[in-house]
């Protein structure tokens, strides 16, 4: 659980660079001049780079050292949050965003295959989950770090600070991943020579997830990147007391589905090797009614019981789609996997935020949020659909 301890820490401290933006908003208004379509471009043009570079991180994490590559990119994302707070237009702020998607990218897709490579099926949903819960607790700090500097006026140094921090735990992770072995623990048949990607083309269990992480995310995004400025809004509260609101019910939540989604997946897996899909399914059927009173509750006390109920479906589902997908992916392609889970989620969130920002006006978040709850009970009806008609041939054809 050491392994599980560090990598913690470094998935901590990239959510937390990441986030931290979304809560200072009205402060890159007033100080930088952004408008709500550039807001928008600052979580899409993260998210964009993101997928796209997930994608090329999973190839090289399945050919070369995954210890290497994940202290690499802690130490360039880490550079990229320093400098960012040097910047003085939105036209800088939106490149150093991209170059943080790159910077990102080739952290997530090594980090998740090595955790999981190093934890039998029967314990591997409770690994991922622990590891994962750093990206509740990330936004958090992050969303709360991010507003509560802005509103004293310090919103630049928020970027020294955390950018800081990741350079200083390079040196110590890097010792510690030196002794870490690559070897994975695996239960899945490897890709016999004909590679990653085909492994993963062969495979309609793993394009279903493809289209349902990209429906999952959106809602996801929509509300870390708008859900802040949405209750600065509606509720006419401060930033601080915004970025709070819209992190810690919902966040909170998350952690306490994330860990439990774990425990239940690996339970069950006993019983049917399709655990961790039904887990997903319960996830987005669950979210869809909460997410849609997120947006139409009149009262910030039904707005929070709303965050904490999506929250506790979404821990469900962030917690088992890696490990869903390695069921049924060759045992060497298990960074690849998550490279183009991550192509796909990325791409499609971006404009989850792009949305916010351009339809903002005209749409309303509320009625986003709503049209993203019913996108979540077609996405869980296919997931079923899948476990029935397509699961059990994907898994048998690996194992």
């Amino acid at each position: 659980m050491l392994l599980v301890a560090f990598m913690w820490f470094a998935y901590f401290l990239n959510y937390c660079d990441r986030q931290a933006v979304f809560s200072m908003f009205p402060v890159l208004k007033s100080d930088l001049g952004f408008t709500d379509r550039q807001l928008g471009l600052v979580g899409a043009s993260f998210l964009w780079v993101y997928g796209v570079g997930s994608f090329f991180a999973g190839q090289i994490g399945d050919k070369f050292s995954k210890r290497r590559l994940i202290v690499w990119s802690l130490a360039l994302w880490s550079l990229v949050t320093v400098a960012t707070g040097l910047a003085n237009s939105p036209g800088m702020v939106l490149a150093l965003r991209a170059l943080m998607g790159i910077s990102e990218a080739l952290f997530m897709p090594a980090a998740i295959a090595l955790t999981a490579n190093a934890f039998p099926p029967a314990t591997r949903s409770r690994a991922i989950a622990a590891l994962t819960t750093a990206q509740i607790l990330g936004n958090v700090g992050g969303g709360w770090f991010g507003g509560w500097m802005a509103n004293e006026g310090h919103w630049r140094a928020a970027f020294f600070v955390l950018g800081a921090a990741g350079v200083v735990f390079a040196l110590p992770y890097f010792a510690f991943l030196r002794g870490v072995s690559e070897e994975a623990q695996v239960e899945t048949k490897k890709s016999g020579g004909s590679g990653a990607l085909f492994g993963l083309v062969r495979t309609p269990t793993y394009w279903l997830l493809c289209v349902v992480f990209p429906i999952f995310v959106f809602g996801l995004w929509l509300l870390y990147g708008w859900l802040p400025n949405f209750l600065h809004e509606k509720f006419k509260l401060n930033l601080t007391d915004s970025a709070f609101n819209a992190t810690v019910f919902l966040q909170g939540a998350t952690l306490i589905g994330m860990l439990s989604g774990g425990v239940l997946a690996d339970t069950l897996y006993r019983r049917t090797k399709a655990a961790r899909l039904w887990l997903l399914t319960a996830s987005l059927l669950g979210c869809a009614p909460f997410l849609h009173g997120l947006g139409s509750s009149d009262t910030l006390d039904a707005t929070r019981i709303a965050a904490m109920g999506f929250g506790l479906f979404s821990g469900f589902f962030m917690g088992n789609i890696f490990p869903s997908s390695f069921e049924i992916v060759p045992a060497d392609a298990r960074a690849s996997a998550v490279g183009v889970l991550n192509l796909f989620g990325a791409v499609i969130s971006g404009f989850a935020t792009l949305a916010g920002g351009a339809l903002k006006k005209t749409v309303g978040i509320e009625n986003l949020l709503t049209y993203t709850a019913l996108a979540y009970l077609a996405g869980g009806l296919a997931v079923i659909a899948g476990i029935r008609f397509l699961f059990h041939r994907d898994y048998e054809r690996v194992h």
